[in-house]
């Protein structure tokens, strides 16, 4: 049986290679190649799976709306993971050959929180704040569309306070005016009353509880307690629905996206560098959703732009950013996956290092 790869082998695969340790692991059973023989097929037109490829050995047989070509392992294109749809119809083996399958949305929620909070974790870090309880916190579910800009907000709004062990911090029943961030310590879940009460959980550094009853309006459904002692952040009622209710963003078609471009809007490629040289929109300015902020300084506050990236989830968090900068910015609704073949050729119709953003809005080509 083949075991998964070890994440050293996996720095030549884009956008993997940016993902850290933790998420690695947290994929850590998808990370099985899969072998193909030649002539086995790894999709076609009826087995679309939301999958996302990448191929590590081999040669592979792509089914493209040009015509057919091939894909050899080793090769720069060989870096870039694939998917089936309208732009890659069937995909099968022209010798021995394996590829790695994960699945496309866990992957790009890995990459798109990964890019929109490493700058906010490193500011962080550089200011000597531990930021441990922070990245565990990021991955609850409840931040999975928080943009960025909200969560720096929120951390100047927390009350630390620091409790001993056997501190009750949530009883049940009663109703919930503020919810919790366990900085350090340990905290135990317990429901039921008297007799009937018994511990259903144990929360560990990272742990964001008493949000239930905010969310849902409803009295607290469990008794939570200290077992050691311990730091919590205490974020209020109105706090937290301002700043942890995700902002409705208001996303443009390809066609409305276009006639901005024609009266002057800018194209701006959130995706890696890399995935921006493979082809981007014309004139299209690379910027990176995870150096987004420190490049913001170069963009004109009169201009306005438009984002795009593979599921759109990127853009979605690159214009959050934008718009609470004071800038005027839309998302490509879909992002590129959503296009049609034909639309997907001609909007990302250049390739190489492309063009770069200059003080004073300028934009030039890099060469």
């Amino acid at each position: 049986m083949n075991k998964p790869l070890v994440s050293d082998l996996l720095h030549r695969l884009v956008p993997l290679n940016t993902l850290p340790y933790r998420y690695l692991q947290e994929i850590r059973h998808q990370l099985v190649p899969r072998a193909l023989a030649p002539g086995d097929m790894l999709f076609d037109e009826q087995t679309r799976s939301g999958l996302s490829y990448f191929l590590l050995s081999g040669t592979l047989s792509l089914l493209t709306p040009d015509g057919e070509r091939s894909l050899v392992a080793g090769s720069s294109e060989s870096r870039h993971v694939f998917t089936s749809g309208v732009r890659l119809s069937r995909v099968f083996a022209l010798e021995d050959a394996s590829v790695l399958c994960i699945d496309s949305a866990q992957l790009e929620r890995l990459v798109t929180w990964q890019h929109a909070n490493a700058d906010l974790l490193l500011e962080l870090a550089t200011a000597g704040e531990l930021t441990d309880w922070l990245e565990a916190l990021l991955e609850n579910p409840l931040f999975a569309k928080v943009p960025p800009a909200n969560i720096r907000d929120m951390l100047t709004r927390l009350e630390t306070i620091d409790l001993p062990a056997g501190h009750v911090l949530l009883r049940e029943g009663e109703a919930g005016d503020c919810c919790y961030f366990l900085k350090s310590g340990r905290a135990e879940v317990m429901t039921g009353l008297g007799s009937d009460s018994q511990v259903v959980a144990e929360l560990d550094v990272g742990a964001c509880f008493g949000e239930e009853a905010l969310l849902t309006d409803a009295p607290r459904n469990a008794t939570v307690t200290l077992i050691e002692d311990g730091c919590v952040l205490k974020l209020g009622r109105e706090n937290f629905v301002a700043l942890l209710k995700a902002p409705v963003v208001d996303e443009l078609s390809l066609e409305e996206a276009n006639a901005l471009i024609e009266q002057g809007a800018q194209w701006l490629d959130v995706r890696l560098l890399e995935e921006y040289e493979q082809g981007h929109a014309q004139q299209a300015l690379t910027m990176p959703l995870h150096l987004l902020r420190l490049k913001t300084r170069l963009l004109k506050q009169d201009r306005l732009y438009l984002c795009y990236c593979d599921s759109g989830k990127r853009s979605a968090s690159a214009v959050f950013l934008l718009t609470q900068l004071g800038f005027s910015a839309y998302p490509l609704r879909g992002g590129l996956d959503g296009l049609s073949a034909e639309d997907y050729a001609t909007l990302l119709c250049e390739q190489g290092n492309g063009y770069l953003a200059r003080s004073g809005g300028r934009t030039e080509l890099s060469g």
